[in-house]
């Protein structure tokens, strides 16, 4: 056998074992995921991921039944008594026993558990299969939605105050309250199109704009509230369609189960031969009321959506390119904080635009005219996405009304920079440190 191959197969051998060893102590740490070595979590996070961070504090030293439990907090926290009594657990309906505080809780005052998925899979079992399912379609999905948060340098890297409250939604994967507030986790609670929108409005995801602008949006705020919620998501049970009738059909507990487009946040092929099974599923769903070439015909419109909304975006990011060429966006890469955790980006400082990997990079210690595109792609663009989604023709034409705006905005920032250069490069010479000094940026990098 040759040497050099002999060279290479035993660095191969020194390098597996030692990929792993590097990975499973970089997960040893305080905190979770990949840099758990790295961060401390905020006494809050254990109510956003019990299962790893729960500490029970309880000053009552004592094993109680569950009976007890209801007696003495009927006066302490009544409205969760009176929640659990209005539950199926208070009072099931399938000749099963009632579910009493210890069976979520443990019955050891002094050592108390908040349920995460694990403890709710005990009995829903279904569910929990389900939910777990979601993972083989990658992110997103609630399934992945803390591992995703965890695992991003920016989430290290930033105060925990600041970061948090992106666990507020993203804990969707580790409790279950997320959709069905405790303690009366009801289903048809869940089924209403409020439990989720908690979570998905604002910008980013405008979901209920776009939803509540929608046919069946309006239906359903004009005569949801006579509707009977108990029934099952199934055809001909609803006038009109919720957000859980669309994307956990028949109570599927898997969101991720007919999703294409990936949120809208990068471009995706929808026509691959993945995607075509995933259309079909879009297709016999909404078949159950309209004509199935209806339902084709949607989708197309809403390729044609995204084709026209990223046409738009690479031609900001080609205005973005040629800037950075020509040396023309102030702070340049070297000149901006590197992320502590990210060697590359100290060794070899890069700038980036759109999609990536750890995307925070791309609205912080940035310049005018790049946030200016991260708000187009980010704001204006899922606006769009989400409205094609929803069957909003009006948002959709809002948001590329506003694409648009946004392309032109940036194409005369960068006449102006172009022409201005030699101005702002006097006023902030790279030497000077204006990005890279600062009480948070100091306090960011002496604290996380």
């Amino acid at each position: 056998m040759p040497r050099y191959v002999i060279v290479a197969v035993v660095m191969v051998a020194i390098a597996i074992p030692s990929g792993f060893t590097m990975l499973e102590s970089s997960r040893s740490g305080t905190g979770i995921g990949l840099y758990s070595n790295e961060w401390e979590p905020d006494p809050m996070q254990q109510y956003w991921d019990p299962e790893n961070f729960y500490n029970a504090n309880s000053k009552i030293k004592a094993v109680f039944s569950g009976d007890q439990c209801i007696q003495c907090h009927q006066s302490i926290t009544p409205g969760i008594v009176r929640d659990w009594r209005e539950s199926r657990h208070s009072a099931p309906t399938n000749g099963e026993e009632v579910v009493r505080c210890p069976a979520c809780h443990g019955d050891d005052h002094g050592n108390l558990h908040l349920p995460n998925p694990t403890t709710c899979g005990g009995c829903h079992t279904t569910q929990l299969t389900q939910v777990e399912d979601e993972k083989k379609y990658g992110f997103p999905s609630h399934a992945l939605a803390m591992e995703r948060a965890v695992d991003a340098k920016h989430f290290v890297d930033k105060p925990k105050p600041e970061v948090l409250s992106c666990l507020q939604c993203h804990s969707v994967a580790t409790k279950c309250d997320s959709c069905h507030t405790r303690h009366r986790f009801s289903a048809a609670e869940a089924r209403r199109s409020e439990s989720c929108i908690t979570c998905h409005s604002g910008p980013p995801h405008p979901d209920d704009k776009t939803y509540f602008a929608s046919a069946h949006g309006k239906i359903y705020r004009e005569e949801g509230g006579d509707w009977d919620w108990n029934q099952p998501l199934k055809k001909g049970n609803y006038k009109a369609p919720t957000c859980a009738y669309c994307h956990m059909e028949e109570g599927i507990h898997s969101v991720a189960h007919k999703s294409i487009w990936k949120f809208g946040i990068r471009e995706i092929n929808p026509n691959t031969s993945g995607n075509k099974v995933l259309r079909e599923r879009w297709v016999n769903l909404c078949m159950d009321c309209h004509q199935e070439e209806e339902s084709r015909q949607w989708l197309r419109e809403m390729d044609e959506e995204r084709k026209e909304a990223w046409n738009m975006l690479y031609r900001a990011e080609g205005v973005l390119k040629d800037l950075r060429s020509d040396d023309k966006i102030t702070p340049a890469p070297g000149e901006r904080p590197p992320y502590p955790l990210d060697k590359m980006d100290q060794l070899w400082p890069r700038a980036h635009i759109g999609f990536f990997e750890g995307q925070a990079s791309a609205f912080y210690n940035v310049s005018g005219i790049e946030r200016d595109y991260f708000e187009m792609w980010y704001f204006d663009n899922l606006h769009g996405y989400k409205a094609a989604a929803h069957g909003d023709p009006a948002g959709v034409e809002e948001a590329h009304k506003a694409m648009e705006r946004d392309l032109n905005g940036i194409e005369k920032r960068a006449e102006q920079l172009r022409s201005s250069a030699s101005e702002e490069s006097a006023a902030h010479p790279q030497d000077d440190g204006l990005w890279l000094e600062g009480r948070y940026t100091d306090y960011n990098r002496e604290n996380n």
